[in-house]
């Protein structure tokens, strides 16, 4: 029944790993982690005069390299000088040539987030009217190309890594100590470690090219890498790898001396037979389990850090919060998926002789149980945290993964529930010890076998075995084996007998109904969590709810903005400002409602760049149209509110580009004055 089983478990686990890898294939290009809310001059506006700068607004700070904000003429060539800067807050703004001719400008921008996800998009704006362009702005993706997937991958493969290592160990610990000495069950672990350092050192060498070029001749760039140690994300995969060779060590230890058995003792007639050794007595074992324990949940910890300082938790709300939730998270993932999959292993392809017992099913069954309800609550909050509102689980690609996530949860809790009954009535079986010992005895002794043994060495018409008499045992007791084909007949008989037993034991074991049912029932559980962890790493690549909607909403606000103006001619002008004070920085914002010529209404309101409204002493705003020398035109709005002031019956004399001066005070000594050129009229 082995060789028949085990082959259809290595196809079905190939066939959900093709299904997990498809299911990354297929997911598309992640979205960022930051989103762009604003920009200067807006997407698809058509201004009047040539800009002297640029400038994007992000839903967070993000990291900024010279070529991170380009802009190109028609033709695709660069007209952007100098690098980009924050201007303030989380706006940043690249200068542009002087004298820019009419047409339509793309600007392309490539930035990573602070959760360490690259960001990269394009739009365009033109110049007088638009025109044709010779630059493509589809397919502007930061997760796009060879080195995006394989990257992607790279996650996916790290992630699995962790789960087996991390969940492998804490099953033999907790629930199977006896696993320990398994040797498939040693190579599920050490695979999981392999996984992890592989693929770790893989991110480590594509991060430069996934966050710039894309290109994969860029991924053994050494300048690239050096530039990514000196990052967040580098100084985490660095320390992952410092942190495996301490989970190295600890493999070691319980795969060597946890693992190994009392010494055996030999006798003055040859046998040998299993002796307690004083030195391994079972406070000592109890004192190498607890430290083993302590070690391995401590290593574990700082492994799944790792992650939780460099991506989503780092940044947003309660990120203080957000990072320990974050751990625990990953380490129930672990305890759960890992443990899992040790388990299958473990009746799958444990010898007959250690085959894994009821209680140790029993008490990964109370490990799992405590492993969801951790995972029920850290979920919970981390959901609140990423999504904002009952909307985005369905308005957003990141609440459309989570339900899919929760859904493939419940349908493992409830094929667990269904292994949980098969347990129950698990029935044990005896291990063949005896049969092993006795072995080893017959070849120790040189002795021919005994009982059943014997009819069936007579009964296959071999020479019977030189120790047959009293005399030949009395008399050849110290003789070498070699020299008696007999005894070493009898070693080898004994062997296929043993042999023979374990294979007896193991049909017995494997025709029971329930053991039969327990293995198919973990085995669809570890299927549904292939699918589960791809379904995660697609996650964590993908753009937090609360973030795209902050984004959609900056948007719609954009166009609402740009559909008055067509309607009604209202004029809203953005414009940061930084008087160089403490708390001296913030953005400005004028309407002018209807911004024809005439009387119009006049609102300035000033925010921080977090977008709290505050007042500062002073606001004064001047008109000035410089192509008919009129001008500057003084208003001096009254306070209305915290961050608002208003003005009736401004006064526009006449159509043009006008020029719009406000100047802001912050202190009694600290002021500024920003411009912005707007049609009115």
């Amino acid at each position: 029944m082995t060789l028949t089983i085990a082959p259809r478990v290595r196809a079905l686990v190939l066939l959900l790993l093709a299904a997990a890898c498809a299911l990354l294939a297929g997911a598309g290009p992640a979205s960022a982690h930051a989103a762009v809310t604003g920009s200067d001059p807006g997407q698809g506006a058509v201004v009047d005069k040539a800009p002297a700068r640029i400038s994007l607004t992000f839903s967070e700070q993000v990291a900024m390299s010279d070529d991170s904000l380009r802009v190109l003429d028609p033709e695709g060539k660069r007209v952007d000088t100098g690098k980009p800067s924050n201007v303030s807050g989380t706006t940043y703004a690249v200068p542009l040539h002087s004298g820019l001719p009419d047409g339509t400008y793309t600007v392309a921008y490539q930035v990573v987030s602070a959760d360490s996800h690259p960001v990269a998009g394009a739009y365009t704006f033109s110049i007088g009217a638009p025109s044709k362009t010779s630059v493509s702005v589809s397919g502007q993706s930061a997760d796009d190309g060879v080195v995006g997937w394989l990257y992607g991958f790279g996650r996916y493969v790290s992630y699995a890594g962790f789960i087996v290592m991390a969940g492998g160990a804490a099953f033999v610990l907790a629930c199977w100590r006896r696993g320990s000495g398994v040797r498939p069950v040693q190579r599920f672990v050490v695979s999981g470690w392999v996984a992890l350092t592989a693929a770790t050192l893989a991110l480590l060498l594509l991060r430069g090219s996934f966050t710039g070029s894309g290109k994969v001749a860029d991924v053994f760039d050494l300048s690239l890498l050096g530039q990514v140690l000196q990052t967040k994300t580098g100084a985490a995969l660095v320390s992952r790898l410092l942190l495996l060779a301490a989970a190295a060590l600890f493999i070691a230890v319980l795969f060597g001396a946890y693992a190994r058995p009392s010494p055996t003792t030999t006798l003055t007639d040859g046998a040998s037979r299993r002796q307690p050794d004083p030195r391994e007595d079972a406070q000592e074992k109890r004192d190498l389990t607890f430290g083993l324990s302590i070690g391995g949940v401590v290593v574990a910890s700082g492994l799944a850090a790792s992650w939780a300082m460099s991506e989503h938790a780092s940044v947003g709300l309660q990120a203080g919060i957000a990072m320990p939730v974050d751990v625990l998270h990953l380490l129930a993932v672990a305890a759960w998926l890992g443990g899992l999959g040790a388990l299958l292993v473990a009746l799958y392809r444990a010898p007959a002789d250690t085959p894994v017992d009821r209680p140790a099913v029993r008490r990964f069954s109370q490990i799992a149980f405590g492993s969801v309800l951790t995972l029920i609550a850290t979920g919970t909050y981390q959901s609140w945290r990423q999504l904002g509102s009952w909307s985005a689980f369905t308005d957003t690609r990141y609440g459309q993964l989570l339900l899919a996530k929760i859904g493939l949860v419940v349908v493992m809790v409830g094929v667990a529930w269904i292994s949980r009954r098969w347990t129950g009535r698990l029935a044990e079986t005896a291990p063949v010890e005896a049969v092993a010992v006795r072995e080893k005895e017959r070849v120790g002794a040189g002795a021919k076998p005994a009982g059943d043994m014997a009819t069936t060495d007579a009964g296959d018409g071999d020479a019977p075995a030189t120790g047959d008499s009293d005399t030949d045992t009395d008399t050849d007791t110290d003789t070498d084996t070699d020299e008696h084909p007999g005894s070493e007949r009898a070693a080898q008989l004994a062997r296929q007998q043993a042999a023979r037993d374990a294979a007896r034991q193991k049909r017995a074991r494997d025709a029971d109904p329930n053991r039969f049912g327990l293995r198919r029932s973990v085995l669809a559980e570890a299927g549904i969590a292939v699918v589960l962890l791809a379904v995660t790493t697609v996650l964590t690549q993908t753009e937090p709810g609360r973030t795209e909607q902050e984004a959609k909403a900056a948007s719609s606000s954009s166009a609402s903005a740009s559909s008055d103006t067509g309607a009604s001619g209202a004029l809203t002008l953005n414009m940061p400002f930084d008087t160089g004070a403490e708390d001296g920085k913030g953005i400005v914002t004028v309407d002018l409602d209807p911004a024809r010529v005439g009387d119009n209404e006049m609102h300035v309101f000033v925010e921080r760049p977090n977008g709290r409204a505050f007042d500062i002493p002073e606001v004064k705003v001047e008109f000035t149209l410089k192509a008919k020398d009129i001008g500057p035109l003084p208003v001096v709005p009254d306070h209305i509110a915290t961050g608002h002031w208003s003005a009736n019956g401004v006064q526009i004399p006449m159509a043009g580009d006008w020029q719009v001066d406000v100047t802001v005070r912050t202190s009694d000594i600290d002021e500024v004055t920003v411009s912005k050129n707007a049609q009115i009229g």
